[in-house]
């Protein structure tokens, strides 16, 4: 299959997770230092390569020759671990690169996590090395990679002591390493999850959490990722991983900590990464098809439904069970989810009558109370029924306490099922008490305890099957609407200082089709009673300057203006209010304006994120901005489905549908624009760094919408 990821960002890892040699400077024979615990457990794991102790101080570990320096190996290594003090670091580094070693880990601390100056310039002296020299350096400050495919380790993790564990199709990528490897992979493999790669990867100084994403989503040996992860370096890398896992259709996991003052504060100091603003991170994963969820346990816990690749075609289930409150705990956490349960087919519920006599109209979920407990065999053709109704899409059979023989009965209908099926087993094995959730687990089964984890893995499976959808269809690529003329907008912002006056934005949007006010600019009342005669009725007087963006604050705008006596009195009480609030702002005059019939005030706005790049917001105006921050975000550009999902995505979009007798608002309207704002903040993304569309005045359905006020400011290195 061919790439979809950049040939800048292509690094291929293969011999990093699978060297032919390895070395480990730092190793000691100690069990209990650092060094003694990366080496033994990785002469424990099952290693089939050469294994090169590297430590001037010893002649051998464990029976293997110990050597004074990696240049007095006798081959070059894939892959060389460095465990020694700071200072030492680059001295072998110089080593690795003398004798042309293609990736190195670097285990220890003291760069940027620290803090300090003499720590961020380490690092920077690291990221500076890796491009000089080729090498690709994992680390600093890391607890390095497991292959349990290959059976490679270098790491120091008790979690994989004892006999090395199946390998399954799970790949997971933290920062942190006793987080990602005991909270995540240690705990996987307890429920019967099979991890394929585990990689801890610290400050990544040169190779980060995307390039190991990378890795394993083209590995033949994984077929869902967990991340664990403080934030994202490169927005544009992290864009086409995404893309790769759509086109792959392997999906992420994504555990982002640091959402916080108190998580961003540790953040910083844990690893030297800056947390970026949690809800930016929420929305763009949710734009490019990442599943986000909160704790460790929800990585795993839906990784159980992932891992099988399979993805609903819609969002309808059903679920039976042997007891009415199981019924109704999952109906209730599942509508939770979004999730629905359709009422059955005519077909399905004549099927359900011939097999169940007497039970009347049978709904959904459906409690067969004396069926599950009695005959397997008719509750498996019940099953099989219902889940060749149309309007069915996942299928969540519930078990209670019942034997051995009927748990693997129903393990092979969620395994067999032509549709997504989970399988929730909320009690025991009656005749075998050593039988367990994790015997099924491990044979591939789809099984939960409880039904929040089951029915979040559902969700998922949902969300990320219309991603790959709308991917694959070409509908995640955003297209330029017409009527954006890139050219005039450039002229317009040219001629514009740091901060554009209000006149001065509108004009700028309204290259990009914004429909704007009508107005005009007065420098004396005379000017002011002549362009609100042309405009005509009321008007709304302003001050221009771009020294007063809050004009309210500042007391410099009169509304509903009309009549020469009022136009004159209020041009002069707004050029002094703006005198008195700003003395030295630049005042280019008084806007005259339109006074905008009624209609639902929207907020439109670009701010430029350090990562994602533009960041395209939309919110209702008034207190749903101010006070319940009731506020969508993606990443620029739109496309039309993506700018609808997000204005849909407000708590109070009902107000736009229409409530208590209002009209509907022009929703079409909304999009377009929200469109038309994406592209502008894409195409002046580094003119631009923020934007401020409050309100738009937006009309009755069919109607449009109107620019009233707009505020815009140009990035400190455009001007």
């Amino acid at each position: 299959m061919n790439s979809v990821v950049s040939p800048e960002i292509e690094t291929d890892l293969s011999r990093l997770f699978a060297p032919r040699s390895v070395a480990l400077v730092g190793a000691t024979d100690h069990p209990t230092s650092f060094g003694g615990r990366v080496f033994l457990q990785m002469t424990n794991f099952g290693y089939a390569g050469k294994i090169y102790p590297v430590n001037p101080r010893l002649k051998e570990i464990h029976g293997l020759t110990c050597y004074a320096s990696v240049r007095d190996l006798p081959e070059t290594p894939d892959h060389v671990g460095i465990i020694v003090a700071t200072e030492r670091v680059f001295d072998v580094l110089a080593d690795c690169a003398a004798v042309g070693v293609p990736f190195v880990t670097v285990y220890s601390a003291g760069f940027s996590e620290t803090g300090t100056p003499e720590g961020r310039e380490r690092q920077a002296r690291l990221v500076a090395f890796a491009r000089a020299s080729g090498m690709r350096i994992m680390g600093p400050n890391c607890n390095g990679v497991i292959n349990f495919v290959d059976g490679f380790a270098m790491t120091s993790t008790a979690a994989i002591k004892g006999p090395r564990a199946l390998p399954g199709n799970v790949g997971i990528v933290s920062h942190s390493g006793g987080l990602g490897q005991i909270n995540v992979m240690w705990r996987a493999q307890e429920i019967g999850l099979g991890i394929s790669y585990e990689a801890s990867c610290g400050n990544e100084a040169d190779l980060d959490t995307l390039d190991f994403v990378l890795f394993m989503l083209r590995s033949e040996s994984t077929d869902v990722v967990l991340m664990a992860v403080e934030g994202i370096k490169d927005g544009d890398k992290f864009r086409e991983v995404a893309r790769e896992s759509a086109e792959r259709e392997k999906p992420i996991i994504v555990l982002k900590f640091g959402r916080t003052d108190a998580g961003i504060r540790a953040a910083a100091s844990h690893t030297g990464a800056i947390a970026g603003d949690d809800d930016i991170y929420e929305a763009v994963f949710r734009q490019y098809g990442l599943i986000r969820v909160h704790e460790c346990d929800e990585l795993y816990e839906t990784a159980v439904l992932l891992r099988k690749g399979r993805w609903p075609q819609g969002r309808g289930a059903a679920s039976v069970a042997p007891t009415g409150g199981n019924i109704v705990q999952v109906a209730d956490v599942g509508a939770s989810f979004g999730i629905s349960w359709p009422d059955f087919s005519k077909d399905t519920q004549a099927a359900l009558t011939h097999l169940l006599p007497g039970y009347g109209k049978v709904s959904n979920p459906t409690d067969m109370t004396s069926l599950a407990t009695g005959d397997q065999a008719l509750y498996r053709r019940a099953l099989n029924a219902i889940a060749a109704d149309p309007a069915i899409d996942v299928m969540v059979p519930i078990f209670a306490s019942i034997s051995k023989a009927d748990l693997e009965h129903g393990a092979e209908f969620v395994t067999a099922c032509t549709k997504p099926s989970a399988m929730l087993w909320v009690g025991g094995c009656t005749d075998d008490s050593a039988f367990t959730a994790k015997d099924l687990v491990k044979a591939g089964v789809t099984v939960y305890r409880d039904a929040t984890p089951c029915m979040r893995a559902l969700r998922a499976a949902m969300n990320f099957g219309e991603h790959v959808q709308r991917y694959k269809s070409g509908r995640t690529r955003a297209e330029r609407p017409a009527g954006l003329y890139f050219h005039a907008a450039s002229a317009v912002l040219g001629a514009c200082a740091g901060k554009l006056s209000e006149r001065e934005a509108k004009q700028l949007l309204a290259a990009y089709g914004f429909p704007i006010t009508r107005e005009k600019l007065a420098s004396t009342p005379e000017q002011a009673v002549a362009h609100a005669g042309d405009i005509g009725g009321p008007v709304a007087l302003k001050i221009d300057s771009p020294g007063i963006p809050h004009k309210t604050e500042a007391g410099a705008i009169r509304l509903g203006v009309q009549g020469e006596r009022a136009v004159r009195e209020a041009y002069t009480q707004v050029i002094e209010a703006a005198r008195r609030y700003a003395p030295s702002a630049q005042i280019n005059g008084v806007l005259v304006q339109e006074m905008v019939r009624p209609g639902i005030e929207m907020m439109l706005g670009v701010m430029r994120d350090p990562v994602f790049g533009p960041i395209v917001a939309v919110g209702l105006g008034g207190i749903h901005v101010e006070v319940l921050k009731d506020i969508a975000y993606r990443s620029a550009p739109l496309t039309p489905q993506q700018a609808s999902d997000m204005v849909n995505e407000l708590r109070g979009v009902k107000i736009l549908h229409g409530v208590r007798g209002m009209p509907s608002r022009d929703m079409m309207a909304v999009i377009d624009l929200v469109v038309r704002l994406s592209w502008f903040a894409h195409d002046f993304r580094d003119d631009i760094r923020e934007l401020d569309i409050n309100p738009l005045v937006v009309f009755e359905d069919g109607a449009g919408a109107r620019i009233v006020d707009a505020l815009i400011v140009r990035s400190a290195n455009s001007q």
